[in-house]
């Protein structure tokens, strides 16, 4: 019998923000994950890097203004940085726990570059903030050489960039094999690498791609059998936050859809996921999505928690 082939997207829950608490929190990640292995699945990790990002770039930008002689890092450069730091700290987190289990298996990262489109309406309405609170001399500065900030009320002017779709992964044919070759595989950090596909050369956008759905494209480019979410709650709500909360076991994507348009998953945090789990599972009536925090992910693979979407 084949083995299930997953896709597991990792939240920020899995990584922390600053270098210590990743070194601690991809302990956990990797126990999550591990737990998947330990069922006999293939599985392929993507994972978030927002604060990481947000780090390098900042970073990489003070540098640059403290050393005028060195080109600021673009932001596809800060990208590639953070997929390497990052899988650096959870493939050798997941042998360790691999090993601890008695279980031999190769865990590799994959530098991964998507492709975007150009044209996508997202570069036309940028919206991802990054790096740090500048000032409005600094902001100036910024919007001198053409990109985005936005005032934050009370916090100063932030640098934002576009989060366009994800249109095609550059190096799936490798993450297949990998996975074919049951090793665990940690690819299209932080959503990827953003690049625009120019005849034969490949050039970074500033941009950045939300992880959930390089994931979910991951997952149908692989003809993966289930998208795992892994977030901060064990279930998905409807009236999240209030007193008429209410958790969902299941939803067809026709459900979750209709939810969406009545505001029930904001933009900034479950709606992501949700559209994610909309894309992968409408493929065909075999795909499932899996909505769960980390503690309850083997739980979840049983039907006995978290949030499960089909078609």
């Amino acid at each position: 019998m084949a083995k299930k082939k997953v896709v597991v997207s990792l939240g920020h829950e899995g990584l922390g923000t600053t270098l210590p608490e990743q070194k601690q929190a991809v302990k956990k990640a990797a126990a999550a994950v591990a737990d998947l292995v330990e069922k006999d699945c293939r599985v392929v990790i993507v994972h978030s890097n927002g604060p990481q990002v947000s780090m390098i770039h900042m970073a990489m930008t003070e540098f640059g203004q403290n050393h005028p002689q060195y080109t600021v890092a673009p932001m596809s450069v800060c990208s590639a940085m953070s997929q390497g730091y990052i899988g650096y700290d959870l493939q050798n987190a997941l042998r360790t726990e691999l090993i601890n289990r008695g279980i031999s298996k190769p865990v590799c990262t994959v530098l991964t570059q998507v492709c975007v489109d150009p044209y996508d309406d997202a570069f036309y309405e940028p919206n991802k903030p990054i790096g740090r609170y500048m000032s409005e001399e600094e902001a100036r500065k910024e919007e001198e050489k053409n990109n985005y900030v936005r005032l934050e009320e009370g916090k100063g002017y932030r640098r934002i960039v576009a989060a366009p779709h994800p249109h095609d992964i550059v190096e799936i044919d490798s993450i297949r094999a990998l996975m074919d070759a049951d090793q665990v595989v940690i690819a299209c950090g932080g959503g990827g690498i953003p690049v625009i596909a120019q005849k034969s050369r490949l050039k970074g956008a500033s941009a950045v791609i939300e992880k959930d759905m390089a994931a979910s494209k991951l997952a149908q480019m692989l003809d993966a059998d289930a998208l795992v979410i892994l977030t901060g709650v064990e279930k998905v709500s409807l009236n999240f936050g209030t007193d008429k909360q209410q958790e969902l076991n299941r939803m067809t994507i026709d459900q979750a859809a209709q939810y969406m348009a009545q505001g029930q998953f904001p933009r900034t945090t479950m709606g992501p996921k949700i559209v994610a789990a909309i894309d992968f599972c409408r493929m065909d009536e075999k795909k499932e999505t899996i909505i769960t925090d980390m503690a309850h992910v083997k739980e979840a693979m049983d039907g006995k928690t978290g949030t499960k979407i089909t078609l």
